[in-house]
């Protein structure tokens, strides 16, 4: 079982860094193939894995994690674009709202609408606080594949 959940974390950080990897279908597969590990510590895992991954895309927006040089700008804007009007706006809002602030992550956590990978980090553009990112985003993670992990069992026993 911990070789297992020590996979299932992997794959989660993996799919958190890339969006090519589906937990989701992992998770699927893992119950449908035989439910040796409990719903709680499958969500658990992957809900730990997923915030460990998107750490560094929250630490990048804020300019913390240095990105590769092709990621990078080549050329500092000189004037202040639409998008950087938007991102200040975002700001003054996060700032001023923090229960609308949490929200939003919660919602993007559970739902991935809008994407979760996208929201993280533009709240770490916002300067969101790192409390609020972690539980907000653990506490929809855990949700989203809990009741992943849960669902298949659940239809075949209303079936």
């Amino acid at each position: 079982m911990i070789g297992l959940l020590s996979t299932t974390f992997g794959v989660a950080v993996a799919s958190a860094l890339m969006p090519l990897i589906s937990v989701e279908l992992f998770v699927i597969g893992l119950v449908l193939k035989g439910p040796e590990v409990p719903w709680w510590a499958l969500a658990l895992v992957i809900a730990v894995g997923q915030i460990a991954g998107k750490m560094l895309y929250f630490y990048a927006a804020r300019g913390v994690v240095r990105l590769p040089a092709f990621l990078r700008r080549r050329t500092e804007a000189k004037t202040k674009g639409r998008w950087s009007a938007w991102i200040e706006r975002f700001r003054d809002t996060c700032r001023k709202r923090p229960l609308w602030t949490g929200g939003v992550l919660l919602v993007s956590a559970i739902a991935s609408l809008p994407p979760f990978a996208a929201i993280v980090f533009v709240a770490g553009w916002a300067k969101v606080p790192l409390s609020t990112f972690l539980v907000t985003g653990f506490v929809g993670r855990f949700l989203r594949f809990g009741v992943l992990a849960v669902a298949p069992g659940a239809l075949v026993a209303w079936m």
